[in-house]
Formats: C-alpha cells, structure tokens, sequence
C-alpha cells in the first residue's frame, strides 16, 4: 500500500490518459459512423446479356460483383468480336440494338427483323475453343458460340468479314479497368462491359436532356443497368456511395464518357436521329474540371459504379447516399 501510496499521482495519471483515450475512441466512432439519406428509387432495372444488343427490362435481380444477374443470364457475358478476336459494339454495327435474346430451358435464344430463330447452349462443349479477346485493347477470354451463332449474326449485320459470338464462363480471368482509366483500382474487374460492372443514370437527367431536345431520346439509348427516379437531374453525379434496399452498396468510380454515335441510334426502329442530339449532348455536358484531360471531348451521361456489397434488388426499392 506504501508503494501505491508513493505513486499515487502517476497512477492517477495515468488513469486520466485512459479516460482521455476512451472518450477520443468514441467520438471518432461516432463520427464515422454511417448515415443515410432516401434520394430517390428504382425505377428500372436492365440487364444485356451480349454487349450491345437489346436489354431485357427486370423487375428483380441480384447484384453480385461483376454486375446483375438474373436466373441464367448475367449482364454482358456474350461477346461479338471479328476474326482479328476484337470485340464489336453498337459503334460498328448499329444493327446489334435489334437482336434480341432469351433465355429458357438451359439455352439462350437469339431473334432479330427478318431472322429465323437461333438457339445456343448456356453451357457450351469443352471442345468449343477459347479466345483470346480484346475489348478497348485488354485482354479477356470467351469460348467461341459455335459456326451456327457465328453465320447468323454475320448474315443479320450483312457483313462481308465473319464475325463470331464468344461466351464468358465465371472461372475466366476478368479484365481489369484500371488499365483504360486510374480511378479504378486492381480489385476492380470485369467480363466485357466498357468499364464497370454497372451503370446508373437518373430519369431527371434525362428529362433534362429531352427538355433540350425537339425529338426525344429513351434511356434506353443510353444503356443503364439501373435507372434512379425521385432525384434531381443529374444528382448521381454527386454520390459517391449509395445503399439499395436493405442492404446492397454501391459506390461512384466515374462518369460515364459518351460516343455520341450510340446515343443517336434509335433502339426500337432502328432510325437515325437528327444531329439535334449530337450537338446538345456535348454542348452542356463536357468536363470542366481537372479531369477533363482523362474526359476530353466525350460529353458525360451516367455513373460508372462499383460494387461493395451484393444482394438482390428490385424496381420500387429505396435509394439511400451514404456519408459519414
């Protein structure tokens, strides 16, 4: 007791640094913990199973971290590439948005104007071979569809080079978008979506855009895999994590560079649409901020987001932004 006694004033000390230690512990908790704010819903939900083809309107999907799934398909798991194995979209051959495609009985089904009816086996033979793709100029591997897939569609796009449709298979090694853009980091990976393995755009946004506009333009031309109504135009610019739901979390790597090209192409009746929407679209869009030597001259529609945690989701759902 004598000895406590004698070092009474460094226990008491040391006691009170204790204290001070809690108190610093909890308030930086409490200031970092998560909060949240309802900026809006799901409207609609889309999911494109071959890059640049017709999307499938969804009521439901789960999201899970290479994009949305839902029961066989996955988003833009098939792949239309040339003999060279480089890929082809929309910018090449416009006609690609008319193809439609089905899932049912453990194949996929293609249909377009003027075609008879293909299907495809979701699980393709081993003896398919694999492909060595390049999408944007990185690598990725898809196994070859078959010389059926590969006539019909090089006899819808009436082309006189042979194009073929590859598939993605879940064990494949995934391209890494940091190699196109420095926002992403080397966890992020994806099949063959330009960048991300989702895209958000809010119906204001586009509101705002058509409000410019003598003739319309749908959102479907700008190929969102998740559409945001209850917001203002262009209020997903700003957030940088959002949770739907109860539980899945997204969060903002960038904004969406346009091709003015695939925004002039009329999904439905496959007409191209006046210059109107060439000129409007760039002319209040294009960045103006330090990052306009990674933008350049492509007007942005759109975030780019990835995902941090997964779960389904499904039109109707809350859309919350988290800050801290």
């Amino acid at each position: 007791m004598e000895v406590l006694w004698k070092h009474r004033s460094f226990l008491i000390g040391l006691a009170g640094l204790g204290a001070a230690v809690a108190v610093t512990w909890i308030y930086v908790s409490r200031r970092k913990e998560k909060q949240m704010r309802k900026v809006g819903k799901i409207s609609q939900l889309f999911l494109y199973p071959i890059k640049s083809c017709k999307g499938i309107p969804l009521q439901r999907a789960e999201c899970r971290e290479y994009g949305l799934k839902n029961g066989e398909f996955s988003d833009r798991h098939w792949l239309v590439v040339k003999e060279d194995k480089v890929h082809v979209t929309a910018r090449q051959e416009p006609r690609m948005v008319l193809i439609t495609v089905t899932c049912d009985r453990g194949q996929i089904t293609l249909s377009a104007p003027g075609m008879e009816k293909l299907a495809v086996p979701l699980k393709l033979p081993t003896s398919n071979a694999i492909f060595t793709c390049k999408v944007h100029g990185n690598d990725v591997s898809g196994r070859d569809c078959g010389d059926e897939a590969s006539q019909w569609i090089t006899n819808f796009l009436k082309n006189v080079q042979t194009y073929r449709l590859v598939q993605f298979e879940d064990r494949m090694k995934r391209r890494n978008p940091k190699n196109e853009y420095p926002l992403y980091s080397e966890n992020d990976r994806v099949a063959y979506p330009d960048l991300s393995p989702l895209l958000l755009v809010s119906e204001a946004s586009l509101e705002d855009l058509n409000s410019k506009l003598e003739n319309k333009v749908s959102i479907r031309n700008f190929r969102p895999n998740i559409v945001v109504s209850g917001c203002g135009a262009f209020a997903e610019d700003t957030w940088k994590e959002i949770q739907i739901g109860e539980s899945v979390t997204l969060q903002r790597v960038m904004p969406c560079p346009r091709s003015v090209k695939i925004q002039t192409v009329c999904v439905f009746s496959f007409l191209e649409s006046k210059d109107e929407t060439k000129s409007k679209l760039p002319s209040y869009r294009l960045c103006d901020t330090e990052d306009k030597k990674v933008y350049k001259s492509s007007p942005l529609f759109g975030q780019f987001v990835r995902i941090k945690k997964k779960g389904m989701i499904k039109v109707g759902d809350p859309v919350y932004e988290i800050f801290y």
